[in-house]
């Protein structure tokens, strides 16, 4: 189960209620430290591409999601996945959330917040690891990924990775490309992959 929004009827609750219970919350965030702290913080981000859910862990960033992957879904994944406490945490994360902005903009080049990368484990972590090598408006093939991961004969495993990366944008999937050339496919989509690479001068 996770922690979302609070609704209530129509009627149930005087004007003044949006304003109550957004303090409410404000106390909420405030306080969730220590041993009061969620597994996950999260929140939305608006981006050219469409709503982004960002969430992290006390040890970073560990998912950002894409309006495509139905974000309900997403947060019980990190539920069962991470811990059962998830928590809507919108300043927490301001500061990922004004990258990706700076980011989109075309003022950014490179993110800095810490990331948490639980969620990819093997090889995929490896991939993942050295695809954050490759900077921003160059790109790489998925047989010369899987080679810098130390398995020259893995492409197949490689473009797993890719689509399964729990981190996208932060770790740039959208920079691993076809050996001829072509985009390949991408968690936000082939037009998104596209418009990514045009954003970054590859394209």
């Amino acid at each position: 189960m996770t922690i979302q929004e609070l609704t209530l009827p129509v009627g149930a609750v005087p004007e003044e209620a949006p304003e109550l219970l957004a303090r409410l919350h404000d106390r909420l965030e405030a306080g969730a430290t220590g041993d009061d702290a969620p597994d996950v913080h999260y929140r939305d981000v608006d981006s050219p591409l469409g709503p982004l859910l960002v969430a992290a862990t006390e040890a970073g960033v560990v998912r950002v999601a894409f309006d495509r992957e139905g974000m309900d879904a997403v947060l019980q994944s990190l539920a069962d996945r991470v811990g059962p406490r998830v928590l809507r945490t919108p300043k927490r994360l301001d500061p990922v959330a004004r990258q990706l902005d700076e980011y989109f903009a075309g003022t950014r080049r490179a993110f800095d917040v810490p990331l948490d990368l639980r969620l990819a484990r093997g090889f995929r972590r490896t991939a993942l690891e050295r695809l954050r090598e490759v900077g921003y408006g160059r790109t790489v093939s998925y047989a010369a990924l899987a080679a810098a991961a130390g398995r020259p004969a893995a492409v197949r495993a490689t473009g797993t990775a890719c689509a399964t990366n729990p981190l996208p944008l932060l770790v740039p999937c959208h920079r691993v490309v076809r050996s001829d050339g072509s985009v390949g496919a991408y968690l936000g989509g082939p037009e998104a992959k596209v418009r990514l690479l045009v954003l970054e001068g590859a394209r």
